[in-house]
């Protein structure tokens, strides 16, 4: 039994779908998705290894954060907030993995080099100041080479990340196919997750 005022009491307590509670929730995606990424990278980097079982917990960590963040509040655009996060993290945790192993592959390079023969260090090609003459008779620039810009270079970084998963399947398809359904049972779980609780619906009074 309850009174009219204590079921009225009950229903304003209840906490309501709001647009603050939306970005709240995004923003703490929007970290876990982070430190995930940073996770899934260090792990990959350290090991040598793409672990895909990693984007189990990356979708766990984005679900929970979000739910912290809307104070328990879920559903479809949560969910598909999630899912996006979760699948950004994953993917474009392979940057700054080949990043580290082009960069080993460098180092390998450059130690191989400096052990091999002295003499061929010392040749020089034979360039004559004509095969450096790009200009005309005229005076004017044959070709004229733009360097691309930083942003134009993280986008395209940016898109290889997020197709990783997929690029994968070209180079080897049978670890490729099996990252690819533990990257999609992580993103279930980021959506299972940020269903929310079911609405508490009030009776009464009677």
């Amino acid at each position: 039994m309850a009174c009219s005022a204590c079921t009225e009491r009950l229903r304003n307590s209840i906490p309501k779908d709001s647009h603050s509670a939306y970005v709240r929730a995004i923003a703490f995606g929007a970290g876990a998705a982070i430190a995930g990424l940073v996770l899934y990278a260090v792990i990959g980097i350290a090991t040598g290894l793409m672990i895909g079982y990693v984007s189990l917990a990356v979708g766990w960590m984005v679900g929970k954060a979000m739910m912290k963040g809307s104070g328990g509040l879920g559903g479809r655009r949560y969910q598909i907030a999630a899912v996006l996060l979760t699948y950004a993290a994953v993917s474009v945790a392979a940057i700054p993995i080949a990043i580290a192993e082009f960069a080993k592959q460098k180092k390998t390079q450059r130690e191989s080099q400096v052990q091999g023969p002295r003499s061929q260090s010392n040749v020089q090609p034979n360039v004559t100041p004509e095969s450096n003459d790009t200009s005309t008779p005229n005076g004017e620039n044959r070709t004229q080479h733009k360097p691309a810009s930083t942003a134009s270079a993280l986008g395209y970084l940016l898109l290889l990340g997020l197709g990783s998963p997929f690029l994968e399947l070209g180079s080897d398809p049978l670890h490729g196919l099996i990252g690819l359904v533990i990257l999609l049972v992580g993103v279930r779980i980021a959506w299972q997750i940020t269903r929310g609780r079911p609405p508490l619906l009030v009776d009464g009074p009677f």
